[in-house]
């Protein structure tokens, strides 16, 4: 049982601005209650670094709001009373361009507050939150953001597309069977028969979704049809996988960008079932989210087990393009230590910084290093060339409405090609 290697910490107090750490959570998501837990604790977490926090409560029907009673757990106990006193807001862009998080006027002659912000702690899980659509947000208003960009997060929360990018890279991943709903239902007897070929039990699972909802262990045609047909409620793609036995989940958290990724010492989570259930890891104590899930830190596995876990888990990291906090999950079959890479968490619940406490890491330590990379990588972002200057709009405007007609069909060519060389046979995109 090896504790992982030294972590280098780099304090970055000094380096932050008077604007506060917007902590976004909520969403419309089976996981809302989740993110709601892990935002809390983050909150709670980072009061000893005397930053500024403001939180941004996203509800199950898309609303967004914000005030500081938002940071109570109590006031998550009657959510339409919670929404009621609880302020609108939005994102905008003030009259010196910055990006702001703008209260929302209750009356004629109320002025909003708009409150600058430095970056955001993203802290949705599932969906919408962590599959890429809010990071795109970020990035429209030009906001630093922590955990992974809009391409790695959507590839992250969809399982077949990041199970194929780890098969080629050649990660060892579980036999499967991707579904769709609409060749289910045209096509049921093909969809069994390859089903079937995997041989029982199987696993049955959501594409784009975690935290065990929606996930069943099928022995049998009856089981699988009706395991499916309920999965098909949170996913019109299904994921049916080979079941692993004797079984044993390791899991292993990854921080930093795809260039200078760290590990995590590696955790063995115990549950009631043959899988981890929503209710092992979340329900087994109040208010404490992964925290509370029953586990063995460090995983009781041998030095060179773990090791290779570890060095998987980077290698995926990279190959899926991840920054941030990420939690990689594996399934080891005990009898022969063959382990397969099961999926990756991009925003982890409880920001995992229960297995960085084994390397002496505190939980605001890791988050303010979430932050620091956050502030790196936009960095990176903002850093190139976004803009384009270009006189095309004046030049049309010259020749008139008339002057666009050659942007359509193949008679437009020669009209593309005064609008900066797009006269390719196949066309080019704006």
């Amino acid at each position: 049982m090896r504790i992982t290697q030294s972590f280098f910490y780099h304090p970055v107090l000094s380096t932050m601005s008077k604007y506060p750490i917007l902590i976004a959570f909520g969403g419309i998501s089976p996981e809302h209650e989740v993110s709601v837990l892990t935002a809390l604790q983050a909150k709670a977490a980072l009061e000893s670094t005397n930053l500024p926090l403001l939180p941004l409560y996203i509800s199950k029907t898309g609303q967004w709001f914000t005030g500081q009673r938002l940071f109570d757990l109590e006031s998550y106990k009657d959510l339409r009373t919670l929404e009621q006193n609880a302020t609108p807001c939005t994102f905008a862009v003030d009259k010196d361009g910055r990006t702001v998080l703008r209260e929302e006027s209750s009356g004629l002659f109320h002025r909003p507050k708009s409150h600058p912000i430095d970056t955001v702690l993203i802290a949705f899980h599932g969906s919408s939150g962590e599959n890429g659509a809010f990071q795109g947000v970020c990035e429209q208003f030009n906001l630093p953001y922590t955990g992974s960009d809009v391409a790695s997060s959507a590839i992250g929360m969809d399982k077949i597309r990041a199970k194929q990018l780890c098969r080629q890279a050649g990660i060892p991943v579980v036999d499967d069977v991707t579904v769709n709903e609409t060749t289910w239902v045209q096509n049921t007897s093909d969809t069994l028969e390859a089903i079937q070929k995997l041989g029982y039990p199987v696993i049955v699972k959501p594409a784009r979704l975690g935290s065990s909802i929606g996930v069943h262990r099928c022995t049998s045609d009856e089981e699988m049809k009706t395991a499916i047909e309920d999965t098909f409620r949170y996913d019109e793609w299904i994921l049916v996988e080979k079941a692993i036995h004797p079984l044993t989940e390791i899991n292993c958290s990854v921080m930093g960008t795809p260039d200078n990724p760290r590990a995590s010492v590696c955790e063995q989570p115990l549950g009631s079932d043959a899988h981890l259930t929503f209710q092992d890891k979340y329900q087994s104590g109040r208010g404490k989210g992964m925290a509370a899930a029953d586990r063995i830190i460090p995983a009781n596995i041998p030095d060179v087990l773990s090791d290779a876990i570890q060095a998987s888990a980077k290698t995926i990291f990279q190959t899926l393009g991840a920054s941030g906090i990420a939690r990689l999950d594996f399934l080891l079959q005990t009898d022969t230590n063959t382990f397969y890479f099961n999926e990756i968490n991009t925003i982890p619940g409880s920001f995992s910084f229960y297995l960085w406490k084994e390397s002496g890491i505190t939980f605001d330590q890791l988050l303010l290093e979430s932050i620091r990379i956050a502030k790196l990588q936009h960095q990176k972002r903002t850093g190139r060339v976004r803009s384009y200057e270009t006189n095309l709009l004046s030049e049309k405007a010259a020749s008139g409405i008339k002057g666009l007609k050659g942007a359509k069909g193949l008679k437009g060519r020669k009209g593309l090609k005064g609008a900066g060389g797009l006269n390719t046979p196949t066309g080019g995109s704006s």
